[in-house]
């Protein structure tokens, strides 16, 4: 039964994309965008498949890739051990309170512009915004997941002798990794946005420095081209999150019953 559900929710799915798919070429050859910019859709498809036999593109998605896992991974380390500091100490709460709540609405985006000036337009740049853009998100999960901690769990930890430590490590951290799991699963497709961003706007390396060498040069079909290349890596992105969440925290009671 459980079958019969996802090959249906992946047909649907299918007929959705093909609709889409359709409906771009007939605005784009006979509708009303044919004298528009927009290529049509076999074009940018057809376009799409030359470039994936370049080493261009791969060259550009494997530098994206880079810059945003390098980013991903460090804005993860950072932010977990800044939340779980958070949740545990009433010292580090009140000394980061006003800074996060400072950094929390700015967009990576917004300092770009010093970013560009001290690193220039490097990898490095792309992997600095990706951690500002990350690390905030993750700390702020964790340290909810280790304020909503079961206090009664806690109380039954130490009367049978656990340590702080132990309690923090058998109690306290796994309670918290649905948060924390919810976090980089949010997380990931916001680090691929952001290196993009950063080759778009800031000249960086990837597949945003060849969409604004496409628009450059006028080459519309390469341009959509990369769009189409992009959207797929971000469905790629989300997919294998999700799988990786839920892989890593099957034990979990929310995850078991959720897959009942």
């Amino acid at each position: 039964m459980r079958n019969q559900s996802q090959l249906l929710r992946y047909g649907i799915g299918s007929l959705g994309v093909a609709a889409a798919v359709g409906l771009w070429q007939i605005a784009a050859a006979v509708g009303p965008l044919r004298d528009s910019p927009l290529p049509t859709a076999t074009a940018a498809l057809s376009r799409t498949w030359q470039l994936l036999f370049t080493a261009e593109m791969w060259r550009a998605t494997g530098e994206t890739i880079m810059m945003m896992m390098i980013g991903l991974i460090i804005g993860v380390v950072f932010g977990i051990v800044l939340g779980v500091a958070i949740g545990i100490s009433p010292l580090a709460m009140h000394a980061t309170r006003v800074p996060l709540e400072f950094l929390k609405p700015v967009p990576p985006i917004v300092i770009l512009p010093i970013v560009l000036l001290v690193l220039g337009p490097t990898m490095q740049m792309g992997i600095f915004l990706v951690v500002f853009g990350t690390f905030i998100t993750v700390a702020v999960q964790s340290a909810a997941g280790v304020f909503d901690t079961d206090p009664v769990a806690r109380a039954t930890g130490r009367s049978y002798g656990m340590g702080k430590l132990e309690i923090l490590r058998s109690i306290v951290i796994p309670s918290a990794l649905p948060y924390i799991g919810t976090a980089i699963r949010i997380s990931a497709p916001i680090a691929l946005i952001i290196s993009v961003i950063a080759g778009l706007l800031g000249g960086g390396p990837g597949l945003g420095q060849s969409l604004l060498l496409s628009q450059v040069t006028g080459d519309r079909e390469k341009l959509f081209a990369y769009v189409l290349i992009l959207g797929t890596l971000g469905l790629l992105v989300q997919a294998l999150s999700q799988w990786a969440e839920r892989r890593l925290l099957h034990w979990h009671p929310q995850y078991r019953k959720e897959d009942a």
